[in-house]
């Protein structure tokens, strides 16, 4: 499945040009208003020109966009693109009878050319008498030789290409709504992968053909509607139902169906949810909260996507976006639109399907959705990320696994080099959504908009060579901070700083790799060493000093022990009747060597799960060894 990772990375880098446009539908909508009758027609000249240019460069945009996206944000790679563009247009517009202009597809092509160029020979080393022209200079060198040859050949080859694309695109005309209600399938199917960017670059900016009233050939069904062509936007209208709606109604379905000690949270998250997907037509955090719980379901729902686009193909819609399906969108665009206003009720009755639907669905064949058992519901806080990072990169496999971490909108893109050592139980602690697995190292891991934050306190933390150690769950049960054990001891972290838990199985395992250092007579508690000095104390439940019986350690003192080693099997059922409370803290005694503190969301952890607390050191032990 090598091949899949490969795209998903080109459909990253697709994407990333598109981040344009909606300054573009902005400045186009403004552009719009009736500025020369309030006595400043200069205005709305320069933003309908300003509007416009965005799309006249797009494919120098995407030549940019691209490159950089492959190259892991390589600059000359970039570069190297953009200079090819120049050169292409040069020669065609010297030698071509001015049929052949730069499109989207010459872009994207600059830039995978550019990228694959410099990953390749970013180091090269030539003879020293040329070692000028090495390394990344090497680069830019190839993609002005290409593009010039590239050039030469497009002359004779590009009004081939385009009438091929303009079959194409009459094809599909003639298909009408059957031909709409494919792509709406496919579109939903390709996301889940994440490869539904390059479905859209070929319906949204290659295929038909518009020339505007000054003369300008515009191509693809997003710069046609922006142009004014009547007859775009059958290849976005059908999206508006969907994004300002279903999927708002299947959030609400499924926080009416969580349990009842769930849902407050369930319900923070899903409307929180609703309300993007209903602005912006971010869509993924909801889709994936039942992807991976019933694929059947998504199915359903990948059909009834289609349905969409063929209602609004009936009704003679046509509308238009410049990042996604939203009402943003919808209100910024309305002006350029055709019977839009039908989109309100479609809309509604079609949430009002899903709503019903979904709650059928997921009650009649018990699907587990967020709420309906332990685990994420996609909470969080942007201000949660920088101490959820570490707790994340050690659940990716640590620092040592990752190749390269990229995001999109929605979700991080990985190349890891082994995808076995990633934890999907602890990211889904974390609050990722799911996990897709391509092949070749290449992971997708959705964490909603928050995905782009979480990259980059990833990327700082990899540049980082802090001492560090990971904690990994002693038991199975509930995680609490400190500050909430009833003890006012290790409450006020008098013993040390750390977290706690409720105890739900009648075994404690070590957190941390270490040496034991001490187990107490009644061995209610044990201290542990770790090889980067801190002293660690885990104390079964609260005033269990004193209880003989309950307790016994299968480790003594000396011991070496790795996370996830038993030391202690103790009676739950005594001490639930004989305990003051089962709160079991995990601290460090010796908090003076910690710098800062890092912690997992407090909810239910499983025994021995990686990672729900990591620490800092104030000083670095080259001899320590990481847990």
């Amino acid at each position: 499945m090598n091949w899949l990772g490969s795209l998903q990375q080109l459909g990253r880098a697709v994407m990333l040009p598109t981040m344009a446009l909606p300054a573009a539908a902005l400045l186009l909508s403004v552009g719009s208003l009736p500025w020369s009758a309030w006595g400043f027609g200069i205005l709305g000249e320069i933003t309908q020109a300003a509007g416009h240019g965005v799309f006249y460069y797009m494919p120098y945009l995407f030549a940019i966009g691209v490159a950089w996206g492959l190259s892991n944000q390589g600059g000359p790679a970039g570069l190297a693109a953009l200079a090819g563009m120049f050169i292409y247009d040069q020669v065609i517009s010297r030698l071509g009878d001015g049929s052949v202009q730069p499109s989207t597809l010459i872009g994207i092509i600059f830039g995978v050319m550019s990228g694959y160029v410099y990953n390749r020979f970013k180091h090269i080393k030539l003879p020293e008498a040329i070692q000028f022209f090495g390394g990344s200079r090497f680069v830019l060198l190839f993609m002005g030789l290409f593009s010039t040859i590239f050039a030469w050949i497009m002359l004779g080859m590009a009004p081939i290409v385009q009438r091929g694309f303009d079959a194409f695109y009459e094809l599909t005309v003639h298909m009408g709504a059957f031909g709409l209600f494919l792509y709406g399938i496919l579109y939903r199917v390709l996301t889940a992968f994440g490869l539904h960017h390059l479905l859209n670059n070929v319906y949204w900016f290659q295929l038909g053909s518009y020339e505007t009233e000054d003369g300008t050939i515009v191509q693809g069904d997003l710069p046609r509607f922006f142009a004014g062509d009547p007859t775009a936007g059958d290849f976005m209208a059908g999206l508006f139902p969907i994004m300002m709606f279903a999927l708002p109604a299947i959030a609400f379905a499924i926080i009416q169906e969580a349990r009842e000690d769930l849902k407050p949270k369930v319900k923070k998250t899903f409307m929180r949810s609703a309300l993007v997907c209903f602005l912006t037509g971010v869509s993924e955090q909801i889709e994936f909260a039942f992807l991976f719980a019933s694929p059947y379901l998504y199915v359903l729902h990948a059909l009834m996507a289609g349905f969409a686009m063929v209602l609004t193909y009936s009704f003679d819609i046509h509308h238009g976006f410049s990042y996604s399906a939203g009402f943003i969108d919808y209100v910024l665009n309305f002006h350029l639109s055709q019977n839009a206003w039908m989109i309100i009720p479609i809309g509604i009755v079609y949430g009002l399907v899903y709503y019903f639907l979904f709650r059928w669905a997921i009650r009649t064949f018990e699907i587990p959705t967020p709420g309906r058992e332990e685990g994420s519901a996609l909470e969080g806080r942007a201000g949660d990320i920088p101490y959820q990072a570490p707790l994340i990169l050690e659940a990716l496999g640590g620092k040592d696994n990752i190749v390269q971490v990229q995001s999109c909108m929605t979700r991080l893109r990985l190349t890891v080099y082994n995808d076995r050592q990633i934890d999907s139980d602890a990211l889904k602690l974390l609050g990722s959504a799911g996990i897709i697995k391509l092949g070749g190292g290449n992971v997708q891991v959705v964490f909603g908009t928050y995905s782009e934050l979480i990259r980059e306190e990833i990327n700082k933390l990899m540049q980082q060579d802090l001492p560090r150690v990971l904690f990994s769950a002693p038991v199975q049960g509930r995680m609490l901070p400190i500050d909430e054990v009833p003890d006012d001891i290790f409450a006020a972290k008098l013993v040390g700083n750390g977290v706690a838990f409720i105890p739900e199985k009648g075994e404690l395992v070590s957190p941390v790799y270490g040496t034991v250092m001490h187990v107490y007579p009644t061995m209610h508690a044990i201290g542990i060493s770790t090889p980067e000095g801190l002293e660690v104390l885990i104390h079964i439940g609260i005033d269990t000093s004193q209880l003989k019986g309950p307790f016994t350690a299968v480790v003594g003192e000396g011991d070496t022990v790795e996370p996830g080693q038993l030391l202690v099997k103790f009676d739950l059922a005594y001490l639930k009747t004989h305990a003051a409370s089962l709160a079991t803290p995990m601290v460090i005694t010796n908090p003076d060597k910690v710098r800062s503190w890092s912690y997992a969301p407090f909810k239910s952890v499983k025994r021995g799960q990686s990672s729900v607390m990591s620490v800092v050191l104030n000083e670095s032990n080259a001899g320590g060894r990481e847990s």
